[in-house]
């Protein structure tokens, strides 16, 4: 596999392949902090995650033409006003969702997966019917095009260093909100003993909604920074949503540290694997791997202690 490539070649191969790992983990990353806040604080099989993702990604899209054709010459600055609507679009989807389905299902996680799933065959009809079963892409700015020379043979895009800065913010944002702040307190007591947390005054089914809808509108996030390195189809949450219940599995549903860790070991593995190999085959030996160390450790990587 690596006999035909010299040692200097190798080693641009393994740059490159290492920064488009970068940006397959601020995907990974994006979209399994909205599935960790629902899996791993709620207990909430979330099958139409990718979808949600989706909505944002549309939304995105919209803004985009909206930008184009009547303020094209703030055009510039269209992905930030167009990232808060794809949070609020998602966000306000999954508030929606929460209270018309999901708070009828807790601890019952077989009909929550199978309600889910079928929620998100329903929103993948939505967006054929909407939008059109063809891709989609958005134009991006004149600044976040192009790329950086890094040495004679590696450059890295711009667009990607981009996402991977706004993975670092959101990533950021997300544990301030959960770990330094009052209603991050309420989450995680809701999460370790709901009863113990209504008696003591919190409004459990209120901080289930908020929470719920919170991550479905960093899914929608997601979506926005997919935008920037890819189309978007009506089934392209699909194809994310196995590998972002992995990356929350094998790092730990309740770690924000272990969800981050996973996604990088996922992604690097992936994105090295694919250039001297198949997509696929990738995928596979990715699975593999990940099948392997939970068969040792299947806890995932990382675990919060917990007082029983």
């Amino acid at each position: 596999m690596f006999m035909d490539y010299s040692l200097g070649d190798l080693g641009s191969i393994f740059v490159m392949q290492a920064f488009a790992g970068l940006i397959l983990f601020s995907i990974f990353v994006l979209m399994a902090l909205g599935l960790a806040i629902i899996f791993g604080q709620m207990g909430v099989i979330n099958m139409a995650h990718g979808e949600f993702m989706i909505l944002g990604a549309y939304m995105t899209y919209l803004t985009s033409n909206l930008f184009q054709t009547y303020l094209p010459s703030l055009y510039s600055i269209y992905f930030f006003v167009a990232m808060a609507v794809a949070f609020l679009a998602s966000g306000a989807l999954g508030l929606l969702v929460e209270w018309s389905m999901i708070r009828f299902l807790y601890k019952r996680p077989l009909d929550t997966l199978l309600a889910t799933w079928g929620l998100s065959l329903i929103l993948q009809q939505s967006y054929r019917s909407i939008f059109g079963a063809r891709e989609v892409g958005v134009e991006l700015p004149p600044w976040m095009m192009g790329s950086l020379p890094v040495t004679g043979t590696i450059e890295v895009q711009i667009n990607g260093l981009f996402v991977m800065g706004l993975t670092v913010v959101i990533t950021l944002s997300v544990y301030l909100l959960l770990y330094r702040s009052s209603w991050g307190k309420q989450v995680r007591a809701v999460m370790q003993n709901r009863v113990m947390a209504g008696a003591v005054g919190i409004n459990t089914e209120k901080t289930d909604r908020y929470t719920f809808g919170l991550g479905c509108g960093i899914a929608g996030i997601a979506g926005s920074a997919f935008t920037m390195i890819g189309s978007t189809g009506p089934t392209a949450g699909q194809l994310y949503i196995v590998d972002t219940f992995l990356v929350v599995v094998f790092g730990g549903a309740q770690s924000l540290l272990g969800v981050i860790a996973s996604a990088f070991t996922i992604s690097q593995a992936q994105s090295t694997l694919e250039f001297f190999l198949s997509g696929s085959m990738a995928k596979v030996l990715t699975l593999l791997g990940v099948v392997v160390i939970l068969m040792i450790r299947p806890q995932g990587l990382f675990t919060i202690k917990v007082r029983r």
